[in-house]
Order: C-alpha cells, then sequence, then structure tokens
C-alpha cells in the first residue's frame, strides 16, 4: 500500500531541505481581491511529514506576500517553531560558495584552446581555488567554473520555509492563508443607449502584478474600502501588455458587513504580470431620462458678460444592484456606426439609489449671463443679471440653471423674478426652463444679500 500513497506525491517539489514536502498544486484554493491593491489568499495542500525536526519549503508563494499575515494550520500535534521567507537571486558568487568544498569543473584557457578539469572547490572569494586529484591547486576565475546542479540550500524562488517537529510519519494536509501586495480590481460600465432606455453592463479587471500565477481558482471581488494600517513602503514590479477575457456568466453578489461581494461562479487562472476580464453585470432595458444644465458664476461677483456651454447626462432613477466604483462609457447607434457619447465615474452606489451619469457639452444649447447693474454696498451685495438661453435642436429641452446663492434664514435675501426657483442642496439656486425647438429665451434676476 505504501508505494500506491507515495505516488500520489510524484509531482512534489523538488526543492527541499528534508525528505518532507508539500504538493506542488493545491487541493482547493480562493482569491479575494480588494480595493486599495491587496488580495487575500487561501489555499490547503497536501502534505508529506517525516518523524521529527525538519524544514518544509513551501515555494509556490507570491513574491509580494505580506509575512507577517502568514497563518499557516498544521495538523494537531505538529509543531510550529518558526517561519522565514527566503528567496536566493542566483549569481555565480553564490553558487560558487554553495559548492564549497565539492567537486566541480573547471576550465584553462590554453592558447585558442580550453582545458577542462576538474577538483574540490576550496575558495570563491574573490578567486575560485580548486584542488584536483592529482594534487594540483589552480587559481581560477569564479566564471570559469562548470557546475553540474544547483544546491538544495539555495532557494530560486519565492518561498516560505517552516521548521517544525512532526510526532510521525504521515500523510495530510495543510491550511494556508496570506495577504499579498499588487493586485488589484476595477470595475467598467458600458451603457449602450436608445430613446427612453438602456442596456448596462459591467466588467471587472483584474490586474495581477503580485508575482504570482493563480491557476483554475474561486475568485472573489470585495467593493468598499477596508480600514487598513498604513505601511513603511511600497513593491513595484515590472508589468507586460496583456488581456483576456471571459464569457458572460451571472456573478453572485452579496452583502457582507457593509461591503459586497461578487463572487465569479467558475473557476479562474490568473497569469502574473497580466489582466483578466470577466463579464459581472447584466441589465436590460433601464428607463433612462436625459438632463441638461449649466453652473453659473456668483452673480455678486463677476463682471461683463460670460458664455457658459450646457452639460448633459442621463439619470438612472433606481438600480436593484448595487454598482461598484468605476467608469462607465456611454454608447449610442447611428444607423451602423456606433458612437461613443462621453465616460463618467461613480463612487460605490448602494442599490436604488439614483445614479448620474455625464455625456459632455451639448452642441446646439448655450446660456449667457450679463450684468445688468449692481448697486452692493458696505451693508448689502445688489445686483441684476440677464440670463440669456438658446436652444438650436429640433427638440425642445429643460435646462436646469443652477446660480451659487446661500440664502439667509433672517430673511435679509431677495430673488425677484417672473420664473420659478428653488435651493438645490442648500446653497444653489436652481432654475428648470423649458425651451421649444430652435428658440431662444431670456430671463432678469435681482439678487440682494445681507452681507
Amino acid at each position: 500500500m505504501y508505494p500506491s500513497v507515495l505516488s500520489i506525491f510524484a509531482l512534489l517539489t523538488s526543492s527541499l531541505l528534508s525528505a518532507s514536502s508539500i504538493a506542488l498544486q493545491p487541493n482547493s484554493s480562493s482569491l479575494v481581491v480588494y480595493n486599495g491593491d491587496i488580495g487575500l489568499v487561501h489555499e490547503t495542500r497536501k502534505l508529506l511529514l517525516d518523524k521529527g525536526k525538519q524544514s518544509l519549503i513551501f515555494s509556490d508563494v507570491a513574491s509580494s506576500v505580506q509575512t507577517d499575515s502568514v497563518n499557516v494550520m498544521f495538523p494537531n500535534g505538529v509543531t510550529l517553531y518558526s517561519q522565514q521567507y527566503r528567496f536566493d537571486q542566483i549569481d555565480a558568487r553564490k553558487l560558487a560558495q554553495a559548492h564549497l568544498s565539492r567537486e566541480v569543473k573547471f576550465y584553462l584557457q590554453t592558447g585558442s584552446d580550453l582545458l577542462f578539469k576538474s577538483g574540490i572547490l576550496l575558495s570563491a572569494d574573490p578567486q575560485a581555488v580548486v584542488k584536483t586529484a592529482q594534487g594540483e591547486i589552480f587559481t581560477v576565475p569564479v566564471s570559469a567554473l562548470i557546475f553540474s546542479d544547483i544546491p538544495k540550500e539555495l532557494i530560486t524562488k519565492p518561498s516560505l520555509v517552516w521548521n517544525i517537529d512532526a510526532p510521525q510519519k504521515s500523510i495530510t494536509a495543510l491550511s494556508l492563508d496570506y495577504l499579498i501586495d499588487s493586485i488589484s480590481w476595477k470595475s467598467d460600465y458600458i451603457l449602450n443607449l436608445s430613446k427612453n432606455s438602456a442596456d448596462l453592463s459591467g466588467w471587472i479587471t483584474i490586474n495581477n502584478r503580485s508575482g504570482k500565477a493563480f491557476k483554475e481558482t474561486k475568485l472573489s471581488v470585495l467593493a468598499g474600502d477596508i480600514n487598513r494600517v498604513k505601511a513603511a513602503g511600497s513593491r513595484y514590479f515590472m508589468a507586460k501588455a496583456a488581456l483576456s477575457e471571459s464569457d458572460s456568466v451571472a456573478v453572485a453578489e452579496s452583502s457582507r458587513e457593509g461591503y459586497h461581494l461578487y463572487q465569479i461562479p467558475f473557476a479562474v487562472t490568473l497569469a502574473n504580470n497580466e489582466k483578466t476580464q470577466i463579464k459581472f453585470l447584466d441589465v436590460k432595458k433601464i428607463p433612462i431620462e436625459r438632463k441638461y444644465d449649466v453652473q453659473l458664476s456668483n452673480p455678486f461677483y463677476f463682471q461683463g458678460e460670460i458664455k457658459h456651454p450646457v452639460n448633459q447626462y442621463l439619470e438612472i432613477k433606481s438600480l436593484d444592484i448595487p454598482l461598484p466604483t468605476g467608469t462607465i462609457r456611454s454608447y449610442s447607434k447611428e444607423q451602423e456606426t456606433t458612437l461613443l457619447l462621453g465616460e463618467s465615474h461613480i463612487e460605490h452606489t448602494p442599490l436604488h439609489q439614483k445614479i448620474k451619469v455625464a455625456l459632455g457639452m451639448n452642441f446646439d444649447l448655450l446660456v449667457k449671463e450679463k450684468l445688468i447693474s449692481t448697486s452692493s454696498d458696505r451693508y448689502y451685495l445688489d445686483t441684476k443679471v440677464s440670463y440669456e438661453l438658446v436652444n438650436r435642436s429640433k427638440e425642445a429641452k429643460m435646462i436646469q440653471l443652477l446660480v451659487p446663492f446661500i440664502k439667509r434664514e433672517d430673511g435679509q435675501s431677495l430673488v425677484d423674478t417672473n420664473e420659478k426657483y428653488y435651493w438645490k442642496s442648500g446653497n444653489q439656486l436652481a432654475f428648470d426652463l423649458l425651451l421649444k425647438a430652435d428658440s431662444k429665451k431670456v430671463i432678469d434676476v435681482h439678487f440682494r444679500n445681507k452681507h
């Protein structure tokens, strides 16, 4: 039975300090990616233990591992004494030092030919000193040494080394959790517009620069900003340009302790230094309303005449799903041509929250403000302003004028005009004005406020 059990571990890591070993591939793995360039890795792996004190090398850890976050759990009875993070970047000097007192090959330059010999390496600092079986001692450059292998004490991949004591030889498993840096996610949205509705699709993009590839892992992303202790430094990694996409599959969303978790319902492979995109949202026929507004000057602090372009945007009254922060790109079709209408950023948006999607400046709408008169003194700010609204489109438009104006609660404020108005956000005066197609409208407003 024992040989058949050992066959389970035919593919175990070869860089070992003892006969004990950890399986190359996990039994199960998961990854949660957070806002803030961190990820939480969880794995379980098969484990072959010898009896007694030993060192286990786990060579499949991300190079960006936060070593103080490692949570490894061994079976009952196994004592963990210490943990080390090791990564020996190989060079000629390190290889030579690791071969001291071992037989090595070397070569000598004899004219245009090379003479190869072998012997015991006695020293390698700074020159290599080698003694042959014939008792000859040669001094050669370290670069002239020829090595047949990499000594097991050199760990050539980022690795965690666990120093443990096991009560007996066994085939068992370990559980491991740790945080990694340099992995991030973001969400992007595509809004395809028709006349009074739109289709919304959402994509999760994982940017993995963590120094580790994840194969067939259970992936989740968490929307929200968790509290973290600030670290002293940062890690930086070279990136390569690569992109892959997945098919559209329903992603499970759930609320967790004030955050929102999005769980990918299929195993995901994330290559190191690459981006992976996953479609997580697809909502059809969302009612939309087109709106137009313009931010005007403070009536008490401008002179002369100013022209303002008019902002155009879409308003989504409510969605039955929360949206993680991201960029919304709005598109429409003109015959067979697709047009980008604008890009807009949204913050984390709870469900049933109104969403404003900015498009850009409307070509056919213009608002001009003109100072008519001012009679301000040391007690009052007093100004008369004219607003001219122009609509050169073929459709009627409702334009909202937004004027900075703080209303005093003591009755010392005056707004005199023939148009209806209201206060918005407590410090803006708002006019909602309907303009017919290809028309112009002028309104005059008298503003007065006590200093």
